[in-house]
C-alpha cells in the first residue's frame, strides 16, 4: 500500500480495498493530499455542487483551499465518499481562501486601490488589476488509479471505475428488467451505455452493433470495453458508428483503441 494509502471498507458489501487519495498542487508548489480516515466511507446517493468540495490545509505554507472530495468506486457498484479529517474538524477556510484552490478572495488592505483600479485622472480604470479565476472553471481530473485485474469481476469493476473517472455518475449494472447483451456485462449511467466483455475472447461485430443499437434507443453515448480485444470487423464497424473502444490490460488500465475512445478519454463526459 502507498505511504498515504488507507484501507476502505464498503458499508454495503463489506468489501475492503486499498485507496490512496490524489495529490493536488498548492499555489506554493507543494502537493496537498486530503487526510483521509482509515476505513471510513459512506455510500454516495446524491451529489450537489456544494458538497463536492472539501477544504484542505497545505502543510507546507498553511494555506487552505477547496479540492474535489475523494470518492472511490466499489466492485458492487456503490460509489463511496471517503471521509476526510477536516470534515469532522469542521475547519473553516483560512481567511482569504474560501474559493477553490488557487483563488484568493482576501479583501485588499486598507489604502489599496479597488479591484478595478484607478487611473491617473482619478477615474476608475476599465482594466482590472487582476483577473480572478472563475469558480465555475473545470477542475482537472486526477490521474486514473488502476486496480489489478485478476478475474472477470475485476474487469467489470475497472470499467465502472473508469466511467466514473470520465465523469459519468451513478454507474450501475443493467438489471434483470433491462435488455441483456448477447454476452458479457452491460453498465449504464446517465448519458452512457457500456458493453464489457470480461472473457478471454475477442469482442465480435454483433456485440458492438447490439450495444450501439441499445445506446441509440436511449440516446446515450456507447462505449465498449474488452479484456482481450475486438475482431477486425468489430473495430471497423465501431469507427463507422463512432463507438469508443477500450482494451483493459491486466494492470487495470483501459487503453483507447480508436479515435472515439481517444476523444472521450481526453475530454471526459
Amino acid at each position: 500500500m502507498a505511504k498515504d494509502g488507507v484501507l476502505v471498507r464498503c458499508p454495503v458489501c463489506r468489501h475492503e480495498q486499498a485507496y490512496a487519495p490524489p495529490a493536488f498542487p498548492c499555489v506554493c508548489g507543494k502537493p496537498v493530499v486530503p487526510p483521509v480516515r482509515h476505513g471510513a466511507a459512506v455510500p454516495l446517493t446524491h451529489r450537489t455542487g456544494a458538497d463536492a468540495w472539501v477544504t484542505v490545509r497545505c502543510t507546507a505554507c498553511g494555506r487552505s483551499a477547496d479540492w474535489p472530495r475523494p470518492e472511490l468506486g466499489c466492485a458492487c457498484g456503490t460509489v463511496l465518499r471517503i471521509v476526510v479529517a477536516s470534515d469532522e474538524a469542521g475547519e473553516p477556510p483560512a481567511h482569504g481562501d474560501s474559493g477553490p484552490a488557487g483563488t484568493d478572495t482576501e479583501a485588499p488592505a486598507h489604502g489599496d486601490s479597488d479591484p478595478a483600479g484607478t487611473g491617473a485622472d482619478g477615474h476608475p480604470s476599465l482594466t482590472p488589476s487582476h483577473i480572478p479565476l472563475p469558480r465555475t472553471a473545470p477542475t482537472p481530473r486526477p490521474a486514473f488509479r488502476p486496480l489489478p485485474v485478476r478475474s472477470a469481476g475485476d474487469a467489470v469493476a475497472t470499467a465502472a471505475l473508469y466511467l466514473r473517472w470520465l465523469g459519468y455518475e451513478d454507474v450501475r449494472e443493467a438489471g434483470p428488467d433491462e435488455e441483456r447483451p448477447p454476452s458479457g456485462t452491460r453498465l449504464a449511467a446517465l448519458g452512457v451505455l457500456a458493453q464489457v466483455e470480461p472473457a478471454v475472447r475477442e469482442t465480435s461485430l454483433r456485440d458492438v452493433e447490439c450495444a450501439w443499437l441499445t445506446a441509440m434507443a436511449h440516446s446515450v453515448t456507447c462505449v465498449c470495453f474488452a479484456l482481450c480485444d475486438f475482431t477486425p470487423a468489430a473495430r471497423d464497424r465501431a469507427d463507422e458508428l463512432d463507438v469508443a473502444l477500450f482494451r483493459i490490460d491486466l494492470s487495470g488500465t483501459p487503453e483507447p483503441l480508436n479515435g472515439a475512445a481517444d476523444e472521450l478519454a481526453a475530454t471526459g463526459a
